[in-house]
């Protein structure tokens, strides 16, 4: 089932929408692991995507009978705001955005703290880092990597599909020697379509440092893709979802 549920984020002194899945064929006293998304408009229905497709997330969930519940926070669709809340670092981007000044990290400590805190006093949710996942696409990408290098105590997954990384990449550098909590698996994922020939170079080797950065962790996972025929779009992350929902094993029973 889907739920949309208004939630306040005190820091923006707002109200937002959540677009919730729990599963139909939930048992009496059956709880789950909780992936946490950005954009949720974009998870489950088309219509209410913002370029008309959505992930197609529902119908995965249900056909494959996942043990999942997803909380996806939809953004803010004011002019530039959804970049500025969904980014952890200040930086100067090209046009049409300008200068973006950071409120990612109130965001995520926002999230931390109240959200999961509502989740678990509403939903069927199980408590603890094993069980709290963080995912996103472009700039919820690029939040999913930050939560993955500085808040690794609270997610234990990162799902960080075709993040927006090249204009901020020195700032973000400086947190790839923070440690991380053992038993973190980090998915990132880049397509050769997004970028001009000379920037996806420049952001393939970018991905790259990144990926080598976590691999030196110890006891933490990263898996990389690149998918040269995909472009930055809700229809190339459509057909991605199966593939790091099997590699992070996400809502498969056995692994609970």
């Amino acid at each position: 089932m889907i739920l949309k549920e208004s939630i306040y984020i005190t820091p923006f002194q707002c109200d937002r929408l959540l677009h919730i899945y729990i599963p139909d064929d939930r048992k009496e006293n059956e709880t789950f692991p909780v992936l946490y998304m950005f954009d949720g408009h974009n998870l489950f229905y088309d219509e209410d995507a913002t370029y008309g497709t959505c992930w197609g997330m529902k119908e995965y969930l249900d056909t494959h009978h996942s043990r999942l519940i997803v909380v996806g926070l939809e953004c803010n669709h004011e002019g530039v705001e959804r970049i500025k809340e969904f980014s952890p670092y200040t930086y100067q981007d090209e046009e049409p955005w300008g200068f973006i000044e950071q409120k990612g990290r109130v965001l995520i400590q926002w999230m931390k703290t109240e959200l999961i805190s509502w989740v678990e006093h509403n939903l069927p949710a199980r408590k603890g880092r094993k069980n709290h996942y963080i995912g996103g696409s472009s700039m919820g990408g690029t939040m999913a990597l930050y939560m993955a290098l500085k808040h690794s105590d609270t997610y234990s997954k990162a799902i960080c599909v075709s993040p927006h990384i090249y204009p901020m990449y020195k700032s973000l550098r400086k947190d790839l020697n923070h440690s991380m909590v053992s038993g973190t698996e980090v998915y990132i994922s880049w397509g050769g379509q997004e970028y001009e020939p000379s920037i996806f170079a420049m952001a393939t080797d970018q991905n790259l440092q990144i990926i080598r950065a976590l691999m030196k962790k110890e006891g933490v996972d990263v898996i990389p893709h690149c998918f040269k025929n995909d472009n930055h779009s809700e229809s190339a992350w459509k057909k991605e979802l199966p593939i790091w929902m099997k590699e992070l094993h996400i809502g498969e029973t056995e692994k609970l």
